[in-house]
Formats: C-alpha cells, structure tokens, sequence
C-alpha cells in the first residue's frame, strides 16, 4: 500500500491528521492508538519501508504467551501519525477520539522485515511504554485478514487506568474528547524558541546527621528514582541523567510532555520516579518498569530552574528559582510535578516523612545559588533508611533452587581503589536474575577487582570472603552500579542485612565511595 488512500480517504481542511509524506530514513517506530470511532478499538502501526505499515485490533494487544486476536490491515499511514492524537472530526473518516495508548520501538527479529511482511508473517520485539516482549503477525488471508499473536512470556494485563490513560499527553480518552485542541508534535502553534541550552552538571546534596539549627533553611521530600535534567529549545527537548546518559528513550512520555513547555528555552532539575500504591517513590518499581515487569505511574517532579526564556538563573536564590518553577510547571495532573517546599520545621517533617514511608527529606538554604556539580552543604539529605549506591565486582554461584547467581560481591572506592564492602543475596527476582547475568556474563574478567580480597574471616560473620570461597566467585568489570538498602555497618566496614533495589544508570561506578554524615 501506498499514502495515497491515506490522503484520499481525509479532507485536511477539516481533520487535523498530518498530511505526511513516506519517510526517507529508515526507522523502527511503532505507535498503538486507541480510537473510539464507530466502535471502540486499537490501530496498531509499525513503521516499515518508509511508511506506518497499519491494523486495525478490535480486541487489543494480546499479552498472555500464545493470545491471537484478529487485525485487520488498513491503508497505509504517514510516520509523523506516531504523535497524532486528540478528535478527528465527525463526518470524516475515522471521526472519533484518538489516543496514543502506546508508543516506543520495535526489533524485526530477521534482517528483512519489509520481503517477510510480503511474504505474511512478521516476528518482532516491541520496547514500548505498556508493552515489552516478542509478538507475530500472520496473515490469514488476502483480504487484509491477519493474526496478532503473542510470543515469549505472558505479561501482566494494561490495568483499567493505564489503559485508559495517553503515553504522550498522560490524558484519559475522557479528557481527549471533551477538548477541542488537538496536539501533534508536527502542526502544533509554536512558541519562539532558541538554541537549546547545554548540558548543566547538577548540584549534589551533602549527607548530614542532624538538621541545621540556624534558620534559612527549607525542606523537600527525597524522592527515590532517576535525578534527570531537562533541556528545551529549539522546538526539541532532552531528558539527561546527572552523568549526562540520555533518558529520553527510557521515558519517552516525559521527554514529549518536557517538548510541550511553552518556552522559549528551559532548563529544570528534577527526579523521575515510579509510584507505588500509596503514591510513594519507589526505586524498585522504578526497576520493575525498566523491565517490562510493572507499568507504575511515572511522573518528573521538578524541585529547580536553572534557565527560562534566555535568562540563567544559576546565581538566582533558590527561592526565586523555585517560585518561578512554580508558575512555569502546569498544576493538576500531569507528567511534570512541582516539588513543593514543605516548611522549615525538619523534626516534624522528619517525622511525618517517617509514618509515611518516605526515604528521607532534602534540606536547602533558600538565599542558595545553583552550584553545577558541587556539594557545598548549601544543600543537605536527611535519610530515614540507609540506602546508598555500590559498584557491583562479582557474583557467587546459585544455590539450592536459585538458577543464575547466588549473591553479588559489591564495594565503594576508597583512595582510588574498590573495596569490598559484603555480598548482596536478596531483593531478586528470577527475571530480574536472568537479565543480570545475561549483563554480567558481557563484563566478565579473570581476576578479582576488590583491593581488599582475600582477607581472613571476621566479627562480621558471612561477610568477608576467603581465599576458598574466592574461588567459587566469578569477577566483572567494577561497571555496574547498583542502589543497596541495609541496616547498618558493622565494624569491619561490611554491610548488615542488605537488600537490593536496583540498578543505577545514572550513577558513574568511578564516583562510588561509602556516604558519610
């Protein structure tokens, strides 16, 4: 098929569907629209050969391993339809509300997706929002009758608020309908823009014991997720982590609602985190999406701003800082949150914090300016749970019905060098274990990274490892950064009780050391 039934079939005087043109770079995008035309139902859209090769799914996608649903092939749709949404008005084609229910890439698993489509069957991953995992299409017959089926593991079924919920505006078809503008990322009225702003080193809290008793200080909540700077300018945006990593094709639904800032440039500091049941932050939901094994609420709560609308605001007081983040950030619902300052009485909050299950407070001077890539102690973490990074140098063999590994060998670097700091065993999953290894078994080296192995067995019981036990630990690159939760230190500088959360992206293994008050 060509774009030319798309083009015949719509009257763009009427519809604000992209007119679009076939693409002349080779992409591997894909989009899932619901769409509550005549009847309620999902087109399923890959881009192949330059064009959205297109089904319409009367059923949905299906997730349980070896699910078929019938879809149905249509015309042929232009690739900038990935962004399409709002309502296509009554009378033309499709009239109805059109939601992007999904979005991300996908992998042909074969090196000629096009001549196989040809051919009637197509085997392919997608990395979506909602959706992670290996799918067919097999024609049925020549009347554009195809099967849509669902290969490798069963997922967890799109719970009734996700599914009613967009990946690009985070609206619900509710509120789509009852709005009268549409949004699309290639038609949108623009704001004047300019150059977008480079990449700013975020400022770093210092660990303390106690809140300060002079006065000037305000508090936050500490948020557990991706600490992520946001960049906007030049009609395009960009999601960073604090060791400048894209994020933007992890959380593409935040990178779209960051390019829908009516700025002319921007920069804001904030947190992206996952949401557990009581709307606290939870890195290891967080971990879950990352794998495809949970679809938790995401949202980027943003705490500063650091540029808008060409002015640097750097030396700026925080408090000016933030009452401008204030007006810039919507209120209500959104992907981007305000991160509100919640007093300056730390035991009461602390306290609070505490009933609530939150990991600790953020403490900062309001007279502060911004400064890139310091810890200076304007700013300051109050934790109410030990919690810190660990490079990850090893891993023991599984024991008794564990498959994969059996523990991991973590440290922090002291002088230069890592130390061992005790063995990880729980927090897994078996999924979780199996991507791991999989990881793992790509860094693997011969010998030990840790500086301080072997060393002779301790007061800290089951803690050190000795020459004997070495020899049944397999080593890796000192790479991988993962987020650890414990009960303490002990005395031999190991870890008590500890527990992992996941894995840290954003974090730099050479930055690593044990957080001291």
């Amino acid at each position: 098929m060509s774009l030319k039934e798309y083009t015949r079939k719509r009257n763009f005087r009427k519809t604000a569907e992209p007119r679009g043109s076939k693409a002349t770079k080779a992409g591997y995008r894909f989009v899932i629209q619901k769409h509550d035309a005549s009847r309620l139902h999902y087109d399923f859209r890959l881009e192949i050969g330059g064009t959205l090769k297109s089904w319409a799914v009367p059923k949905g996608v299906p997730v349980e391993h070896g699910e078929k649903r019938l879809a149905v092939q249509v015309e042929d749709h232009p690739v900038s339809y990935v962004d399409f949404e709002g309502t296509i008005p009554a009378g033309q084609y499709g009239g109805g509300t059109v939601m992007v229910w999904d979005a991300g890439t996908f992998e042909p698993l074969s090196k000629t997706p096009a001549k196989d489509l040809d051919a009637g069957k197509l085997h392919f991953t997608l990395h979506g929002r909602k959706l992670k995992g290996e799918w067919h299409l097999v024609r049925l017959r020549d009347d554009g009758q195809w099967l849509l089926i669902r290969g490798g593991e069963s997922m967890k079924p799109v719970s009734r608020r996700m599914d009613d919920t967009s990946v690009a505006s985070g609206k619900s078809m509710k509120q789509l309908s009852a709005s009268d503008r549409v949004w699309n990322s290639k038609t949108a009225k623009k704001t004047k823009s300019a150059p977008i702003p480079g990449f700013v080193e975020p400022m770093k809290a210092r660990l303390a014991a106690h809140a300060p008793s002079d006065k000037g200080w305000i508090y936050e909540i500490k948020f557990d997720g991706f600490r992520a700077l946001a960049l906007r300018g030049s009609d395009e945006a960009r999601l960073l982590s604090r060791n400048e990593k894209d994020l933007g094709a992890k959380f593409p639904e935040i990178l779209e609602a960051v390019a829908r800032l009516r700025v002319t440039d921007a920069i804001l500091d904030g947190e992206i985190v996952a949401l557990d049941e009581n709307g606290v932050s939870s890195f290891q939901r967080l971990q879950a999406y990352e794998l495809g094994e949970e679809r938790p609420p995401l949202y980027f709560y943003v705490f500063d701003l650091l540029r808008l609308n060409g002015k640097d605001l750097l030396t700026r007081p925080l408090s000016e800082r933030k009452a401008m983040l204030e007006k810039l950030v919507p209120s209500g619902s959104g992907l981007i949150r305000y991160s509100a300052p919640l007093g300056d009485k730390a035991a009461p909050l602390l306290e609070r914090a505490r009933e609530i299950g939150l990991e600790g407070l953020i403490g900062k001077r309001k007279d502060s300016a911004y400064e890139p890539g310091r810890r200076s102690g304007a700013w300051i973490k109050l934790k109410l749970l030990r919690e810190q990074e660990f490079v990850i140098g090893g891993h023991t063999d599984p024991e008794g019905s564990r498959k994969y590994f059996g523990a991991l060998l973590v440290g922090v670097h002291r002088n230069k060098t890592l130390v061992f700091t005790g063995k990880v065993g729980t927090g897994f999953n078996y999924a979780l274990l199996r991507v791991l290894h999989g990881r793992f078994a790509k860094i693997a080296r011969e010998d030990c990274p840790f500086s301080n192995l072997p060393e002779p067995r301790s007061s800290g019981r089951g803690k050190s490892l000795t020459a004997s036990e070495m020899k049944r630990c397999h080593w890796v690159e000192p790479a991988m950064v993962c987020q650890v939760r414990f009960s303490e230190w002990t005395r031999d500088n190991h870890l008590r009780q500890p527990v992992f959360l996941g894995l840290r992206e954003d974090k730099d293994a050479r930055e690593v050391v044990r957080e001291e008050a």
